[in-house]
């Protein structure tokens, strides 16, 4: 993925390099723990399902930073997404907005994954949901809200696309994957869950004169 313009992320904003740093820092140090002590963070700071025995209320903020230790491609690509996005959604809500906005997107994200084992999934007991994916579809959700016009390269296409037909072929994935089971080890509905609080936090904001700037959708 590629961006056309980038006079947007010639410097990372602080709340957005600061966030980078936790993800970081967090996957490390479960990483270091686990060969070298034993002791499997992830279990303790990932999301378990609300009737689990192993589940503790800090799990809903707590699992979005962290991830899969034995898959790299996870954590390079939400950490990538939350480089080439953030700095530009943080300096258009303001650094406190974006933060509250980002948790906001990854309570929504741990909600919905919480639904989805309470209705539809017959080994929650046994689930743990781990990473930054949620709030990231949130800011993915925001710059597709905030900048509709802007052109994005997506691999494989040889063409722009504007960034509101990308927010919404992302969603129209998700929704697709989280339906036909594709990829059942990504938690599909956890992603669109950021997307819909995001989306509802944008709308507020916007119908409130809270946001400097607003270029609508369409």
């Amino acid at each position: 993925m590629r961006i056309n313009n980038n006079s947007h992320f010639t410097s990372i904003a602080p709340v957005t390099l600061h966030l980078l740093i936790i993800n970081v820092i967090l996957w490390l140090a479960a990483l270091v723990l686990q060969k070298t002590a034993h002791i499997d963070l992830n279990y303790i700071l990932g999301l378990h399902y609300w009737k689990s025995d192993s589940f503790v209320l800090y799990q809903f903020v707590t699992y979005m930073f962290m991830h899969d230790l034995n898959y790299f491609f996870h954590i390079f690509c939400n950490m990538f997404s939350l480089w080439m996005f953030g700095s530009l959604i943080e300096r258009a809500l303001t650094s406190k907005r974006f933060l509250i906005y980002y948790i906001a997107c990854g309570l929504g994200a741990a909600v919905a994954q919480q639904l989805v084992w309470q209705f539809f999934s017959f080994d929650s007991y046994y689930s743990i949901t781990v990473g930054a994916s949620g709030a990231v579809f949130g800011i993915l959700l925001a710059f597709g809200m905030l900048f509709p016009n802007m052109k994005m390269f997506i691999i494989p296409f040889p063409f722009p696309i504007k960034a509101k037909w990308v927010v919404i072929g992302y969603g129209l994935f998700e929704l697709y994957f989280g339906i036909s089971g594709t990829m059942g080890d990504v938690a599909h509905f956890a992603h669109l869950g950021g997307m819909l609080v995001g989306l509802a936090i944008i709308l507020y904001w916007k119908r409130t004169g809270k946001l400097n700037r607003w270029n609508g959708f369409y």
